[in-house]
């Protein structure tokens, strides 16, 4: 899945409008039942959209970097968020409401077009994560994550072609399953020669052969 980014050019647009603010590794940049008032643009970093149950269990939906857009919920007036969001490392935003943004989109055709790229990708993204939960099983669950996340090389999230940058603990968090079930797997797909694994990395060595998993 291809990720909609807004390119720096179109950043002035945002800080216009919107207020600099920066957040620490592991900081809450808002908590599931805030109100949704502001949406952010990332400067600089990543961070880390995810889902806590009512047991407080965690399940990871997207890790988010530089140059995309969270909290779309503050499209909806008088809305919550759905998911809470964290900083992976140190992070840049600018919040702003979409009430100031309004202005600037009828400026920009650009601007406003990219946005609704967003949202639809924010769609896109959740359905692919209900075929997981609902079709896929722990082998095909954890093979699709390593598949996606390197469909795109990303300097900003640090990932090529072949590598994702995650430990188990992270990767488990992403897939829905606990850390020992993942490293069975990852184990695994080494054992059959699709992956390598090394510390706080997993690099693909065999696409094909993990697609056959999917099929």
């Amino acid at each position: 899945m291809k990720m909609i980014k807004i390119p720096d050019e179109l950043f002035c647009y945002f800080e216009k409008v919107g207020q600099a603010v920066t957040y620490h590794k592991n900081d809450i940049i808002y908590m599931q039942g805030d109100n949704a008032t502001s949406l952010y643009l990332i400067k600089k970093g990543r961070v880390r959209v995810y889902y806590v149950s009512k047991y407080g269990d965690e399940a990871t939906l997207e890790i988010v970097e530089k140059g995309r857009v969270f909290g779309e919920s503050s499209f909806i007036q008088q809305s919550k968020r759905p998911t809470t969001v964290s900083a992976v490392n140190d992070v840049e935003l600018i919040s702003c409401s979409l009430e100031e943004m309004y202005p600037y989109l009828s400026e920009s055709k650009e601007l406003t077009i990219l946005l609704f790229q967003l949202l639809s990708n924010t769609c896109n993204r959740l359905a692919s994560l209900l075929n997981q939960s609902y079709f896929y099983n722990r082998y095909e669950k954890v093979a699709d994550f390593l598949l996606q996340e390197t469909a795109n090389a990303s300097k900003d999230r640090n990932i090529s072609e072949d590598c994702v940058p995650y430990s188990h603990e992270e990767i488990a968090l992403c897939v829905g399953l606990n850390r020992v079930t993942t490293t069975k797997i990852l184990n695994h797909f080494s054992k059959l020669g699709y992956v390598k694994i090394k510390y706080k990395k997993v690099i693909i060595v065999d696409r094909q052969g993990l697609s056959g998993f999917l099929e």
